[in-house]
């Protein structure tokens, strides 16, 4: 009996490994269960035996992929209480992850609508505890919608996919552009005027009246 139990956990890992690889190489929209039956050597009856659904078998992939990874703290990010120090650290621990995960985080962003919907609510919510663990300390601003948009784009794994990936910059000087923008913002709030250079909404002074960027 113990040597079941040992060779059906055997299966599920194959099984879920599988997944995994195939994640992170072809993506989650190309990843079909013909294809995690054969790279883990059993039937399709087999995979559906282990996970009935889809949600059950990405919770899996999940859960071990991420058991693999150090996963960003918000906890620790609040321990800083200068608004643009805790920018940076939580930024810098963001970007170590994005990059250490790269791969499979680049074919799981690409294939938002292929994920189950659990699996996007998921995402979407450890997002949102990103972007509100950055954006507490800056209690008052004057334009709260712009400084979200900054703390918002700085959080997003594309905007990390773009400054790394595609234009080749490190983590350290991509986390120096999101904060200096962040800073721009903050300045321009203790000032109440727009700093130098600066291009306002509508091309010749202030924003419209009325105009705001969503908040969070």
């Amino acid at each position: 009996m113990s040597r079941r139990v040992e060779q059906v956990d055997e299966t599920r890992q194959r099984i879920v490994g599988a997944a995994v690889t195939l994640h992170g190489t072809v993506g989650p929209a190309r990843t079909t269960i013909a294809a995690i039956a054969e790279v883990a050597g059993v039937t399709r009856v087999t995979v559906y035996r282990h996970f009935p659904d889809e949600e059950a078998l990405y919770g899996a992939c999940s859960a071990h992929w991420l058991s693999r990874q150090q996963v960003p703290d918000p906890s620790a990010w609040a321990d800083i209480e200068q608004p643009l120090e805790r920018l940076r650290f939580g930024l810098l621990d963001l970007y170590r992850f994005y990059r250490d995960g790269s791969g499979m985080l680049t074919g799981i962003y690409r294939d938002w609508d292929a994920l189950p919907a659990g699996q996007r609510q998921g995402l979407g919510e450890q997002n949102l505890s990103f972007r509100r663990a950055l954006r507490e300390p800056f209690v008052a601003a004057s334009a709260p919608g712009v400084l979200d948009a900054v703390i918002g784009h700085a959080v997003s794994f594309w905007t990390w996919h773009s400054l790394n990936l595609d234009n080749g910059l490190s983590n350290e000087e991509a986390v120096t552009l999101m904060v200096e923008l962040a800073a721009s913002v903050t300045a321009r709030d203790s000032s109440g005027v727009e700093p130098a250079g600066r291009t306002r909404a509508d091309g010749r002074g202030a924003r419209p009246e009325g105009l705001e960027l969503p908040t969070f």
